[in-house]
């Protein structure tokens, strides 16, 4: 594959991080994991949806090489204060461990785990050094990283999963059961399958994967990324958590009344809907958030034909339309978030605006018409830091393009 000039940099950088840390990546490889962007339905993996989005150019690299023994010795220079990981593999501490919560060590901890759970048996260590210019709340950093550690050790083991969506599901065992954080499915999808020019779209039902081409004639456009500049704790200390436990338990009580509808994502049709609505009437939060997955989801299979079609305006307007819904029913946005759309709607060519990921704090996400996307860069650089002068220095706006999602490059 031809080799970026983000990549070459990134590349120089691991090998002079393996030398200056005394860590032997010479001849070894390097697995370049992307981040992802969802165009629908944002919080609808644990709610039973369909799944719609796109693999972008912001990575996570890992440079990586066999040393001959049983140990794990990595180091990410995200991460400098937390110097090398050095462990015995199937030696780590055991899950929400406290002395690893604060730490990024917990990932390469997690997926020894998770995998030695699962019956994968690793006895062969391997020298890494890491790096990424993932934003830390709304590109999905966090499952970019497990199924980047996944893949590697599963390959270094000479291990191999029964079926290829497994590797999803080990990534998100990582998160849920090792790190404690209640993620979905959505980001290790999008993160695993993403191919460069297309769309991934997901089925629940099936778990199974169609690329979508965007249709010919669309507007040249550009994925814009803001990152608010904050700091998103992890999905386990947010109000991810208290969504995902209303939505849980909203699709028990649904399970115990109808029997047939065992998420909110069942309910497809307006009478359905409704009945759902009066019943349970006495729970206003839980249908709030109800109201926002039933609309997202009538809005997925309109935006999936405007994606077809190349009508990429209507893509952008089911993708505001959604924000509004995350923001006012789902309770789900920030306030810093908000500021970004705030100032990106104002923009002349921006044809969609939304916060994205987990919530709280992170990034918010704009299509913009590529001629457009300066005047976006100067709008966020003039405004954003008047309006939120505790990111002044902190924010930063991502021009990205669409990617495949696992790419192994070999290290010269």
């Amino acid at each position: 594959m031809n080799i970026s000039d983000i990549d070459r940099s990134s590349i120089e950088k691991l090998k002079k991080l393996a030398q200056e840390k005394g860590l032997d990546i010479t001849g070894g490889k390097i697995r370049r994991s992307s981040s992802r962007f969802c165009l629908g339905v944002e919080h609808g993996d644990y709610n039973g949806t369909e799944l719609f989005g796109v693999g972008t150019d912001r990575f996570i690299w890992m440079a990586y090489k066999p040393n001959g023994t049983d140990r794990v010795r990595i180091y990410s220079d995200n991460f400098p204060n937390d110097g090398i990981i050095d462990f015995q593999l199937g030696n780590v501490p055991a899950p929400l461990a406290p002395e690893t919560a604060n730490s990024w060590a917990r990932f390469p901890y997690g997926v020894d785990y998770i995998l030695n759970k699962n019956g994968f048996k690793l006895n062969k260590g391997f020298d890494a050094v890491v790096y990424g210019n993932i934003p830390g709340g709304g590109m999905s950093r966090s499952a970019s990283l497990a199924l980047n550690l996944i893949i590697t050790m599963m390959e270094i083991n000479e291990l191999k999963v029964e079926k290829d969506f497994d590797n999803v599901l080990l990534a998100q065992q990582v998160e849920n059961e090792y790190i404690g954080s209640p993620c979905g499915l959505l980001d290790q999808i999008m993160i695993y399958y993403a191919k460069e020019g297309m769309g991934t779209h997901f089925d629940p039902k099936t778990n199974s994967i169609k690329y979508v081409p965007l249709g010919d004639g669309a507007t040249d456009f550009r994925i814009v990324v803001m990152d608010t500049g904050t700091v998103r704790p992890g999905l386990e200390k947010s109000t991810y958590k208290i969504r995902r436990e209303e939505c849980d338990s909203f699709a028990e009580a649904l399970a115990k009344e109808y029997g047939n509808l065992k998420c909110l994502g069942d309910v497809r049709d307006c009478n359905t809907f409704n009945a759902v609505k009066t019943k349970f009437a006495d729970k206003p939060n839980w249908i709030e958030r109800f109201d926002y997955i039933y609309h997202a989801q009538k809005r997925f299979y309109q935006m999936l034909d405007a994606w077809k079609a190349g009508d990429i305006e209507t893509v952008g307007e089911i993708f505001r339309k959604d924000g509004i819904g995350l923001r006012d029913d789902y309770k789900i946005s920030g306030a810093e978030l908000e500021t970004m759309c705030d100032i990106v709607r104002t923009v002349e060519g921006v044809m969609g605006e939304r916060m994205l990921g987990g919530g709280d704090k992170g990034a918010a996400g704009c299509l913009v018409k590529a001629e457009a996307v300066d005047a976006v860069r100067k709008a966020v650089e003039t405004c954003y830091p008047r309006s939120r002068p505790a990111f002044a220095d902190k924010y930063a706006v991502h021009v990205c393009k669409v990617v495949d999602g696992i790419t192994t490059l070999e290290l010269e």
